[in-house]
């Protein structure tokens, strides 16, 4: 956006000031009676005055600067207006599974319902979550001891859950929210999922068409990087809003310990991307996320930060910024460095102008020569691009 705005006053400015050298060059000697020599000689101080390098170049220069300084840190920015845009972000919002947490849960409880057989039900829950690349679905099939099946007709309805066809029959392997559409919720299930849920635990029902088999609760543990992200954030005058497909009292469990103030769970990929659309009438909102369901809202947000390391190739694609290292410091880090290459931006543009307005004045009054207009010119150019690399 600088470097535009650049462009289109240095269309202005330098036709300007080449009609001002051709009006001392020419109307000097013919209305105030100038000698022809002296009056061209002026008219080419000014034009080596105001050539407008300096300006030109302050912005690319200092932009890439920005941007090597970012990548160096393992924040790799795909442009400058993302860099510039980073620093009037008003709201954060960030996922939970991979982003706040580290994304490698671990199977910690497995109850049979109804009277089910353990080893039938772990023989397939084992059998869908192993088809599935999400990380609960991983954990349940790294705990699970059962040999898993082969399945057929697998598919996964995003933000709920996996199915597939097991020894002719059908079965699901779904969140909370899945087996209320299905009808298959009763108050005993709901004991369950509070007591785990009470406990910062992700529950996955395993069920069939005769109703719920099992369920299996998985725990997850906060990123070190996420409390002081979230602390410099808020420093900085970001607000940080947890969106989540989890269930809401494991969402505010995490928020808590994290110190998010505001949550929305139970969330479906089009139901994250209205939030961003909906906190975006607040000013401009930035996404975190990594995984396949934060794809629409990365793309949504005005900046979407992905996890460099554990996201998916679909996040990073949707994403504008990789979070290299999966460190979420490296928010707050991008927003800081937004702000200093803004700075350094304005300061170089009055550089530019400002040298350039004193030496035009000075060559207007006869107090500028030529060697004073190259030191201008050439001297105003490389103090703008050291002025610059300062970000590096």
């Amino acid at each position: 956006p600088t470097q535009r705005f650049v462009d289109r006053f240095a269309t202005v400015y330098t036709p300007a000031v080449f009609a001002l050298a051709l009006a001392v060059a020419l109307g000097g000697p013919l209305l105030l009676g100038w000698p022809w020599l002296p009056a061209a000689y002026k008219a080419l101080v000014l034009l080596v005055i105001a050539c407008p390098c300096a300006l030109v170049i302050s912005t690319p220069v200092t932009v890439v600067s920005g941007l090597a300084a970012a990548a160096r840190r393992g924040i790799l920015i795909k442009g400058g207006a993302y860099l510039e845009q980073a620093r009037l972000l008003k709201t954060i919002a960030l996922d939970k599974t991979g982003t706040l947490t580290r994304g490698e849960p671990v199977l910690v409880d497995g109850t049979v319902l109804h009277g089910a057989d353990a080893g039938h039900a772990a023989r397939i829950a084992r059998g869908l979550a192993a088809r599935s690349d999400h990380p609960v679905s991983k954990a349940i099939a790294a705990g699970l001891t059962a040999e898993a099946p082969p399945v057929d007709d697998f598919g996964a309805q995003p933000g709920r859950g996996v199915h597939g066809v097991i020894d002719g029959q059908r079965h699901v392997l779904g969140n909370h929210r899945w087996i209320e559409e299905r009808g298959q919720c009763s108050p005993a299930i709901e004991a369950h999922l509070h007591a785990h849920e009470a406990q910062g635990r992700t529950t996955t029902l395993l069920a069939g068409d005769q109703g719920v088999l099992a369920l299996y609760a998985v725990a997850d543990t906060v990123k070190d990087s996420s409390r002081q992200a979230v602390a410099e954030l808020k420093a900085l005058g970001v607000r940080t809003v947890m969106l989540t497909g989890d269930n809401p009292a494991t969402a505010r469990t995490i928020a808590t310990q994290v110190g998010i103030d505001q949550v929305q769970a139970e969330l479906l990929p089009e139901d994250k991307q209205r939030a961003v659309e909906q906190l975006a009438a607040d000013g401009p909102v930035g996404m975190v996320g990594d995984g396949v369901n934060d794809a629409p809202s990365l793309a949504a947000a005005a900046i979407g930060f992905s996890m460099g390391g554990a996201g998916t190739d679909t996040a990073k694609e949707a994403a504008d910024v990789l979070i290299m290292n999966d460190d979420l410091r490296k928010l707050p880090e991008t927003i800081r460095l937004s702000r200093r290459t803004h700075a350094v931006l304005v300061q170089n543009i009055a550089l530019a102008l400002g040298i350039k307005a004193v030496f035009l004045l000075l060559a207007l009054l006869d107090g500028a020569s030529m060697w004073m207009a190259v030191f201008a010119d050439m001297g105003a150019s490389l103090l703008v691009v050291f002025n610059g690399l300062r970000l590096l």
